[in-house]
């Protein structure tokens, strides 16, 4: 496993379970030396806008705010009094959670993000925060989302990768995801799977190009797919019932084979866009989050130089 040494833990207020510290823990275990920030920023308006109390008076009790949640955070770690791992607790005032988070990882050189995510009762489905989203598109390291489950010895981890692009950075990704999901699979005694989906033939190009023939075409590409696949089992010893290659989109085909799998962790890469390339196109990493049931481990590409 990457080692993480530096993990920041994005606590809920809110919640009466804290599955992130949980995770945090089990993580941290699963490295040789390894320490935990119990990070929460926090925020409430109204101690900005009392007309009735002084500057001074409005900065006490917001410090009165932030210690007591600090006492409240440290009552959390008593179940883990005898661990060795080292425990950090640090509760800010910052109007935008996202950005205290990523400010954090900058300036404590974190190496992994863990928070949780909840589960709707009403729909069945977990709903991801505007905090979730802008750490999948801006946090510079990786982001463990995590769901009100455990990691059991002997599950199933799959790793997505995209085998369509012959971009250097996306197989650079590709290597990076897989390497990491082999090295989680075996500490967790899992099965590993490989998951790839390619995409559906274009109707528009049958209907404009009177040659086109759509069968030779998504022979091709299939072809082209299975042998980037294959490439990657031989590299990292997969077997091939460890293959999962599919037809369709990916935010459909990764959330089925995971659904199939029973997997227990998930494992992608995101390129992370923003602006307006991310209002067009979309980040295929969230939508297929936004499907999963299970933890996911979101890898950003490596710095270029």
């Amino acid at each position: 496993m990457i080692k993480y040494e530096h993990i920041l833990v994005v606590m809920d207020p809110a919640a009466e379970t804290q599955p992130a510290l949980h995770r945090a823990v089990s993580v941290a275990a699963l490295q040789q030396q390894a320490d935990i920030t119990l990070f929460m920023p926090i925020y409430d308006f109204s101690y900005e806008v009392t007309s009735m109390l002084s500057s001074t008076e409005r900065s006490e009790m917001r410090e009165g705010v932030l210690q007591s949640q600090e006492e409240w955070l440290k009552t959390l770690l008593t179940p883990y009094a005898d661990s060795a791992i080292r425990f950090n607790v640090k509760v800010v005032w910052h109007s935008r959670p996202f950005e205290a988070i990523i400010q954090q990882v900058q300036e404590h050189q974190h190496d992994l993000v863990i928070k949780s995510t909840h589960k709707h009762h009403l729909i069945q489905s977990f709903i991801f925060t505007p905090t979730d989203w802008h750490l999948l598109r801006k946090c510079p390291c990786p982001v463990l989302l995590v769901k009100e489950q455990d990691w059991p010895i002997g599950g199933n981890v799959v790793a997505a990768v995209n085998c369509g692009s012959d971009d250097e950075g996306q197989a650079a990704l590709n290597h990076k995801i897989i390497a990491e999901s082999t090295e989680v699979a075996r500490l967790l005694s899992a099965q590993l799977h490989l998951v790839n989906a390619f995409p559906i033939t274009p109707v528009n190009l049958a209907l404009e190009l009177p040659d086109f023939d759509p069968q030779v075409y998504n022979a091709a590409v299939k072809r082209h797919h299975e042998r980037i696949m294959y490439e990657y089992a031989v590299r990292y010893d997969l077997e091939s019932s460890a293959l999962h290659l599919e037809e369709g989109l990916a935010e459909e085909v990764i959330p089925r084979c995971a659904d199939e799998l029973n997997a227990t962790l998930v494992i992608l890469g995101s390129v992370g866009r923003t602006g307006l390339s991310a209002a067009l196109l979309g980040n295929t990493a969230e939508q297929v989050i936004d499907k999963l049931s299970c933890d996911v481990l979101v890898l950003r590409p490596d710095p270029t130089s």
